[in-house]
């Protein structure tokens, strides 16, 4: 109860106070022939597209975009590198006072008509998809109560307690905690932060539950924030394929397909992965499923190795590694970081097998991926087929004018 007290405190003093989040440090001003990107709802301003800049704005302050002939564009934050500006508004008029529940609101509204929020067998979703919600920048993870806040720009990052009380508008009572984890993402742009805590109530850990399944979700040590919602679709595609089979699940995490695979019917499920910490959690999930332990083996070890002399009695893999290209920089060692692992798959699984693969890296798209993979097949030297073609589940949007949001690529195989 002094928690609901201390958020009403919070927004009775957020609607009363002066000088509005919204208040403009500066102007972008683009050069003739500039802004036609924007007006096409695109939200990033390359540096090289400015004119004129008024005002000192530094990283994260809000700014106004407009056109050389001083007609106004578009509201965002201003931020360091060739994205001068990551818009959240476009014109004609500026953003409310009331624009962000506004903006939250409106992304519940999709979750709910697309049943992933009131959902009996899922509590767990994305509320908010950076550029696909129109909120550059900024990610928010809904777990079965708790808001998990992890912003990518400093601009969103300040406004982190403002986000606190839209959130408690949106969803009142049902907003058990908000938990800030935008330190480590904030740190790789080269920005600086706090350090990641509460904004709002406390709950260390929570459990969700996704397609009837249960996930222990570790807010404060987990990776991202806390877990991969993206995969929900694809785990449950891989439920299909699971039962009476042996599974490979590499790169594992907390066993999100572990999970799946066994409930499915799986004869047995080896999960691997490096981190002690994140085995320990899915043998916990093991165990609040009520699956048969004896069913499953729990290996910490480099899943690269493992993959390389792999046994090969496995009917099903799963190849889903962290982002091995973050960077544009980094595309062509991405890619033969894939091939490695992909090669080694297809070459070891058993005759008949199926291997789900995916990459998760923004600079590799899906036209290099599935290359990728055909190289991989002949370097095997197997017969490989393509039964689906894979991405996030749709509580991840992507704005039709902003196509770079698109990042989880995956393919289905068979391998004869």
């Amino acid at each position: 109860m002094k928690q609901l007290c201390i958020a009403d405190q919070w927004l009775y003093l957020y609607i009363c106070r002066k000088i509005s989040m919204m208040q403009v440090t500066g102007k972008i001003i683009l050069g003739k022939g500039r802004d036609e990107a924007v007006r096409r709802f695109h939200p990033w301003v390359f540096s090289g597209a400015i004119h004129k800049v008024e005002g000192k704005p530094e990283d994260g302050d809000v700014v106004d975009v407009l056109d050389i002939a001083g007609n106004y564009l578009g509201t965002g934050h201003a931020c360091t590198g060739s994205i001068a500006v990551k818009i959240f508004h476009f014109g004609p008029e500026r953003p409310g006072d009331n624009f962000l529940a506004g903006k939250l609101a409106q992304a519940l509204k999709l979750r709910q008509d697309i049943g992933f929020a009131s959902n009996r067998k899922s509590n767990a979703y994305r509320l908010v998809f950076s550029e696909g919600d129109g909120l550059p920048g900024l990610i928010i993870d809904f777990y079965n109560g708790v808001a998990v806040i992890q912003a990518h720009s400093t601009g969103m990052y300040l406004m982190r307690d403002e986000l606190t009380v839209a959130l408690k508008q949106v969803f009142g009572n049902k907003l058990v905690a908000v938990y800030d984890k935008s330190g480590e993402a904030l740190s790789k742009s080269g920005a600086k932060s706090e350090g990641d805590g509460f904004l709002f109530g406390k709950a260390d850990s929570v459990e969700i539950l996704e397609n009837g399944h249960r996930f222990i979700i570790d807010l404060v040590q987990g990776q991202k924030t806390g877990f991969f919602l993206d995969q929900r679709d694809n785990r449950a595609l891989l439920g299909h394929y699971a039962k009476g089979r042996k599974v490979l699940n590499t790169f594992c995490y907390t066993g999100g397909f572990s999970i799946y695979a066994l409930a499915a019917g799986a004869t047995h499920v080896t999960s691997i992965d490096s981190s002690r910490k994140a085995m320990d959690t899915l043998e916990q999930n093991l165990l609040i499923n009520n699956l048969d332990v004896s069913k499953h083996e729990s290996l910490v070890v480099d899943a690269k190795y493992y993959l390389k002399d792999m046994p090969g009695d496995f009917d099903l893999v799963v190849l889903d590694p962290p982002a091995f290209a973050k960077r544009q920089s980094d595309r062509q060692k991405g890619l033969q970081g894939y091939r490695f692992i992909n090669t080694a798959a297809i070459k070891n699984i058993k005759p008949g097998g199926f291997l789900f693969t995916f990459s998760c890296s923004q600079a590799i798209n899906s036209e290099m991926f599935t290359s990728m993979v055909m190289s991989a097949a002949i370097d095997a030297g197997r017969n490989v087929r393509i039964l689906h073609h894979l991405g996030h589940s749709a509580d991840h949007p992507v704005s039709i004018f902003h196509p770079e949001g698109e990042y989880l690529k995956g393919l289905v195989l068979r391998v004869d």
